[in-house]
């Protein structure tokens, strides 16, 4: 079956750098769904965000009719009338906070909310993505996706509506209000306006694609920081401090560089609108004068003007800073979109069938496999049966396929051709969840979860009582340390199961397998990592949860397969040996000399 190449993280990068604003309305539209189930919340906050406009807008007309009342009817300014004035300005300014508050708590609460489903989304779509695209894709990227770029989402998710809103707001308020004192003012200062997106374009598209290269850097310096959080002891032991520090720094260094372009096309774009501002500040002042002195304008309208102006202004500039949170949202959004957008590898088919009631009968049928992005054919027409209770053993040098053979199993990846088939079953045409319910793995390198002993054996089953757990640590020889831990079974195995040993660790992961209780094991390279101490009492483990079951084993070890019922000896041509061991040995083939050469170490 053929795959789709799963891109690199710089080949990502190249995708998002060719992307234009032409696509943001697209992103828009495909953001819509996370919003829609917000908008009674999106309805309460434009509302408010309405009034908070409106009262913003009623100081000018305030300022007119005091204005023009002192200079052509003085007699009517009042003191009853400045303090109706005032009392209705406490009142406006009031509403306005209010209002502001509520705009602010809610919105901000709409965009946590928004925040947080689309991080769970992004989660559930992680778990479905194939190891093809793990392998080509670094933890350090999709951390920063998961974390930074969705809260610059949620930021930008309830901000831009409110923006957009207000700015309309305030500008057809503004209009109708310059309208009612002269006309000419309202058609000398928006006519400038047009005039003000153009110039300032080309640093908006600039500073939006430093964003994305800023965003992927942040993502580069997160995997050079996880790499070496989680490689410290191997960088203390080869002394290497120096040249992961150099990495680090280099790593600093360019986003520092992308980073001072950024602020390049920022401020150039500060700039060019402070002085747009400061253009339509001179036409407003110029022009009101002329129209003062020739007696078209009023003084109060006069200075109305330039207050609606100063207001226009201000949300022009509330729009330019927000420019920045845009940036960031939309080049999130287009990274969350990014992996949104990854297809699963694996998926079950729409007439999927359950595996139930399962024998453990595993048979390959002329199976290809080659890796995404090598041209080396791993598997090429493999074909092999096992038989339901059988110990199969796979062994042979290095690239031959052996631990891909235990991958396609359970379709952790996807074999180019030929079938895979549990009990007759064509393993395509099986719910992955019924499949791997049925399979349980043991590797070398056991991966232990941050939490306690308890927690890490009922991975194999979450539903298991205590007494369940227990028994699987028995019969897994785990019982015996774990009980002499100070905590037991509650004992933290530190990040990755570092405070235990590897025969612990192993006897931890064999537990799993014994509570989950499945028909099919696959063993690779189970012991190989272990002293012979270690590798005794898991070896013992191991036989004890194999019995019954059908088992493929892939070891290096080659005492450890001596009692399988049959050994198969895998080269980069295929299957050169089969039989069982003292049929291999007598045979004096590739086999045999393994192992003499094993046992003469």
């Amino acid at each position: 079956m053929a795959r789709d190449r799963v891109p690199l993280p710089g080949e990502t990068y190249k995708k998002e750098k060719r992307k234009t604003t032409k696509e943001n309305i697209i992103l828009i539209k495909r953001f819509l769904p996370y919003l829609k189930p917000h908008i009674p919340a999106l309805a309460t906050v434009l509302f408010f965000t309405a009034v908070c406009a409106a009262c913003e807008i009623y100081l000018p007309l305030i300022v007119r009719k005091l204005t023009n009342t002192a200079i052509y009817s003085p007699g009517n300014l009042t003191v009853e009338l400045i303090i109706r004035v005032c009392v209705m300005y406490a009142f406006v300014k009031a509403t306005e906070s209010i209002s502001s508050y509520i705009e602010t708590y809610y919105g901000h609460i709409m965009g946590v909310k928004i925040e947080n489903t689309m991080r769970v989304d992004m989660f559930e779509h992680l778990q479905t993505l194939s190891f093809t695209f793990f392998d080509n894709t670094k933890v350090g990227q999709l951390m920063s996706r998961m974390t930074s770029d969705l809260f610059d989402v949620a930021e930008w998710a309830h901000h831009f509506p409110e923006m957009v809103f207000t700015t309309v707001v305030k500008f057809i308020s503004g209009f109708l209000i310059f309208a009612t004192m002269d006309i000419r003012f309202a058609i000398l200062v928006f006519a400038m306006m047009p005039f003000m997106i153009l110039l300032t374009k080309r640093s908006r598209m600039k500073m939006r694609e430093t964003f994305r290269k800023s965003r992927f850097q942040i993502g580069e310096i997160n995997a050079v920081t996880e790499d070496n959080l989680l490689g410290v002891r191997v960088i203390r032991s080869f002394t290497n401090e120096s040249n992961s520090k150099l990495k680090f720094i280099d790593g600093c260094h360019e986003y520092v560089r992308i980073k001072k372009k950024n602020h390049k096309y920022m401020a150039s774009f500060h700039s060019t609108v402070r002085l747009l501002n400061g253009i339509m500040y001179i036409a407003v002042v110029g022009s009101g004068a002329m129209f003062m002195r020739a007696g078209i304008t009023t003084p109060g309208d006069f200075a109305a003007s330039l207050l609606l102006v100063s207001t226009l202004i201000a949300s022009i500039r509330t729009i330019i800073d927000f420019s920045e949170q845009f940036s960031n949202g939309i080049t999130g959004l287009e990274r969350f979109l990014d992996i949104m957008d990854e297809e699963p590898e694996t998926k079950d088919k729409t007439d999927a069938v359950e595996l139930t009631d399962v024998k453990g009968d595993i048979e390959f049928k002329n199976v290809c496999f080659t890796y995404c992005g090598s041209e080396n054919i791993v598997l090429k027409d493999f074909s092999l049966s096992v038989h339901h209770g059988e110990n199969i053993a796979i062994v042979g040098p290095s690239g031959g396929g052996k631990t891909t053979i235990c991958n396609l199993i359970p379709r952790f990846y996807i074999p180019d051709s030929g079938e895979i088939l549990i009990d007759g079953k064509n393993t395509e045409n099986i719910t992955l969840n019924s499949l791997r319910r049925n399979i349980g793995t043991v590797d070398q390198n056991v991966y232990l979860f941050s939490g306690t002993i308890r927690e890490n054996i009922l991975i194999g089953r979450p539903d298991a009582t205590d007494e369940e757990v227990r028994e699987a640590a028995r019969n897994a020889g785990a019982e015996e340390f774990i009980l002499s831990l100070p905590n037991g079974y509650d004992t933290y195995t530190g990040e990755r199961g570092i405070k235990l040993s590897g025969g612990q660790r192993q006897r931890i992961a064999i537990a799993r397998v014994f509570l989950k209780n499945p028909p099919i094991i696959l063993l690779d390279e189970a012991t190989s990592a272990l002293d012979n101490e270690s590798e005794k009492l898991v070896q013992e483990s191991l036989e004890r949860l194999t019995k019954g079951r059908t088992t493929v084993t892939v070891a290096h070890r080659l005492t450890t397969v001596r009692n399988a019922d049959e050994i198969v000896v895998l080269t980069d041509n295929g299957i050169a040996e089969r039989g069982n061991h003292a049929e291999l040995m007598s045979r004096g083939g590739i086999y045999s000399k393994m192992y003499d050469l094993y046992a003469s170490i």
